[in-house]
This record gives structure tokens, sequence and C-alpha cells, in this order.
């Protein structure tokens, strides 16, 4: 199966650029972006995926307009032109890699996108991200990271929201490997220990001088399996922010959080406060397709050519009843205190706390805060 990119001396293996190197169903290949306005009103998510081993590539937007979440899903067969990303109408164009992109949703049932992105500081490679469940893996994936702004236009049945570069701001990522992705699999011997859930923290934020990506996932003892802190100032100088300590300040009654107290240190031991708060709540398993979202998963065949729209009341109990069963993705406003002086800065606070985790005192998986 060959495609442009096999002209390129760019390989890594014996074999066609489109053909991974793993025979897992589960690889994937896949590009997550958020934008906002730092006013809590809005916040846009999206994404595209390729999964060569089901044979499927798809994409979303998932949009939050105060108590309506709205999503658009895109789905078709692969192809092998990886240099040119698209399903149906939504493409994603690099301009200049690392560094600048383009996003474009050419309307599709009432929502049209085209968004320019500017990266504000260097793009971070992230700590490669294993995980198992007994023998097998199940999660082995490469990541970077960067916080930039947006401009253009965003439409919504006709409503035109324009995205001015001065105040829009956001993340992306970039990820690729295996982790769980399409229909569920023959489950075999259940697992052994048992899976009791898992506690994630992904902080990527913009300050005037400097961005950080903090990214801490825990299991139910508390025990990190990735811990990682990265500073990157507007020179290009990156520096490692220690071992954060951590306190989620969750709403009463609830796992789903309103900010987060993070306390890091520098290189020389001097401390570094991040103090963040949520302006709006996305739950991305209410239509993003993330982890036990009931109604679209990515990499799942869909048949050729396939688009759908579904809209969500996110004041109907059956509805909000599921945000706090996986992971909310929030518009983030933090304060970053250091050497006496603080400075704000926006971006992305995304949090999770699934099943049992003993640190928070969630002791099974309908603990919920007092």
């Amino acid at each position: 199966m060959l495609g442009p990119t096999d002209e390129f001396p760019i390989h890594q293996i014996p074999q066609p650029i489109a053909w991974p190197g793993s025979s897992d169903r589960n690889f994937y290949d896949r590009s997550y972006f958020n934008a906002h306005d730092r006013t809590g009103d809005i916040f846009l998510i999206t994404g595209i995926g390729y999964y060569p081993n089901l044979g499927v590539k798809d994409a979303f937007v998932l949009v939050r307009r105060g108590d309506e979440q709205t999503a658009v899903h895109l789905s078709d067969g692969i192809d092998a032109d990886r240099l040119n990303q698209h399903v149906l109408g939504y493409r994603v164009e690099v301009s200049e890699p690392l560094r600048k992109l383009r996003i474009v949703l050419e309307e599709t049932e009432g929502i049209a996108v085209d968004l320019t992105w500017d990266g504000l500081f260097d793009a971070v490679q992230e700590q490669r991200h294993v995980l198992r469940t007994g023998t097998r893996i199940t999660l082995d994936a490469q990541r970077f990271a960067q916080v930039g702004s947006w401009s253009g236009v965003i439409s919504v049945d006709g409503e035109e929201v324009t995205v001015d570069p001065s105040v829009w701001i956001g993340s992306r990522d970039r990820s690729w490997g295996i982790r769980p992705i399409g229909e569920p699999e023959p489950a075999g011997r259940p697992a052994h220990p048992p899976f009791e859930g898992m506690w994630w923290l992904y902080v990527p934020m913009a300050f005037d001088d400097f961005g950080i990506v903090l990214i801490i996932q825990e299991e139910p003892t508390g025990f990190r399996s990735l811990n990682d802190c990265t500073r990157i100032w507007r020179d290009g100088r990156v520096e490692q922010l220690g071992w954060p300590r951590v306190k989620i300040h969750y709403t009463s009654g609830t796992r789903i959080p309103y900010g987060a107290t993070i306390e890091a240190t520098t290189p020389d031991g001097s401390p570094v406060e991040f103090e963040v708060e949520s302006k709006l709540a996305v739950p991305i398993h209410i239509g993003g397709g993330y982890g036990g979202d009931s109604d679209w998963l990515h990499g799942v065949w869909k048949g050729d050519k396939f688009t759908e729209r579904l809209t969500y009341d996110m004041t109907d109990p059956a509805v909000n009843g599921r945000s706090m069963f996986g992971v909310i993705d929030h518009v983030g406003r933090a304060v970053c205190r250091e050497n006496g002086r603080s400075a704000e800065g926006w971006g992305l606070f995304e949090h999770g706390a699934l099943g049992r985790h003993d640190p928070s005192g969630f002791k099974d998986w309908l603990t919920v805060a007092d």
C-alpha cells in the first residue's frame, strides 16, 4: 500500500509508511486540539485519528456553550496519503511543522470551522507512556504537546463566532502508538489483579514568559506510573519542575473538580506554585469519543462517509450524571507564584478520578467528595 510519503527517506522499518510497525489492532496516530476565549462561555475541542490496523480514520468537533454540548462525528475508510490529513469535510493543514497549522471543517450538520494555530512556545516531547494489564501492554504511546493561540471563525447553525488571537488560546498534542480503540476486544481471562481505576491530571498552560506541560497518572494506591512537569521559556530553555504535589478541589458530592493547587520545584529546589481554576467543564466522554463514551468511540467502523451530529443538554441528570465517570477537560485559568511574584496563565485543566484512589479518599467507583 504505497503512498506519497514513501517517496521520502523517512522509513524506520522495511515496509511502506502506511503499514504500522506493530500488528497490534490498537495502533493509532492522533491529533487533539482545544480552543477557548478565556471567558468560560465557549470551549471547542477537536481531533483527527488514523487507525491503520482497523482500516478506519475519523474526526470530531465538540463545542460547549452554556448548558449545551454539541458533537459532530466524521468517519471513513483509511487511505495511504498521510500528508493530506482529512476525513470527509474535515482536514488538518500543516503550514509550518511544530509551529503553525490550520483546521477546517466544511459545513457539516450545521457546524463549520476555519481555525489557524500559532504555537506560542516550542513543542514539548513528553515522556513515553507505557501501561500493562497483566503481561500485556495496553498503552505504549509517544506524545508531544504545545500551547498556542487561535485565529479564524467558528460557525454553529449560521451563527459565527470570531476567533481573535489576542484572547483565544489553547493546547494541542500529537500522539501515536498503542492504546485501546475501536470495538471492544474479546475479554479472555479477567484481569488479575483486577483494574480498580486510575487518577489522571494533564495541565498545559501558557503564561506571558513561559509555558508548562504537566502530566501525572497514579494507580489506586497513589503510586505514580507517569510524572512529567516541564516548563518551556520563550528563548527555548527547558526545565523540569520536579515531583509536583497536587491537591484537587472537588465539588461536594461529586468527583468534578473546580480547581487544583499544584506545588512544584525548580531544579535548584525553589518552590513554584500553581493555583488552577475551572471556568467551564467539557466531559470528553460525552460526545468526544474518549473512554466511557456510550455514543461514539474513536476507531469504530461506522461505514463509508459517515457523519452525525449529537447535542446534549448538560442540565439533564441522565447526561450530567455521566460526567464524573470519565475524563473532563476544563477551560483552565492559573496563577503562578514564584519568588514573590505572580503571573496569570490560561490553557487546559484536564482531570479524571476513576475508581479507587486512596490519596483522594475514593474507596471505589461510586465514592464522591465530601
